[in-house]
């Protein structure tokens, strides 16, 4: 595509001022390109930004893109928004892990693989946006179901669930003991 300049400047703009990710269906609509022009455009940005003097990525989320910062950038948006990331605890760490692989789970579910209730761990990850309420379980109580959301994909730079590392089983193990859980008969 010759003299993109305006296409690609204008796609910059609408990556950069979109709340949730683009995808290219979409992103061709407005820009009135067709998919595979827009994914040559996308080609070139990922390269653009991919040198280490360039502080914004390219993320690709569930199909979709949007702009966003480098993580060796976080540190100075922190020092400008005054706001340290505070790490998340090893409990919600756990809880986090659990609903990733399971979900959609119920706090129950989480409860029973811990072995420990979750309630607190569970309330921080939905604050922080990276866990959500995904419906109602069928059943006694109609317990909530949790599942990740796409704040999670971005916090852990995953562009999609498929990317979570696989749980292997080693050779010496059975599925209780990786996955570190006693099932009760």
């Amino acid at each position: 595509m010759l003299f993109r300049e305006p296409e690609t400047a204008a796609l910059e703009a609408l990556l950069f001022v979109a709340k949730n990710p683009l995808t290219a269906e979409l992103l061709g609509e407005i820009l009135e390109l067709d998919c595979s022009q827009i994914e040559e455009l996308l080609y070139e940005l990922r390269a653009k930004y991919a040198d280490k003097s360039c502080g914004l990525t390219l993320l690709e989320i569930n199909g979709g893109y949007k702009l966003g910062t480098k993580p060796e950038a976080a540190r100075y948006i922190e020092i400008l928004y005054k706001q340290p990331v505070q790490a998340l605890s090893n409990a919600a760490l756990e809880v986090l892990s659990i609903i990733a692989y399971k979900q959609p789970v119920t706090r129950g579910e989480v409860d029973f693989i811990r072995g420990v209730q979750s309630d607190r761990a569970l309330a921080t990850l939905v604050e922080k946006g990276l866990v959500k309420d995904a419906g109602r379980k069928d059943g006694p109580g109609r317990p909530i179901l949790y599942a990740t959301t796409e704040q999670f994909l971005v916090h852990f730079g995953l562009r999609s669930l498929d990317d979570l590392p696989n749980l292997e089983v080693g050779p010496n193990m059975d599925d209780e003991a990786a996955c570190g859980v006693e099932l009760k008969e």
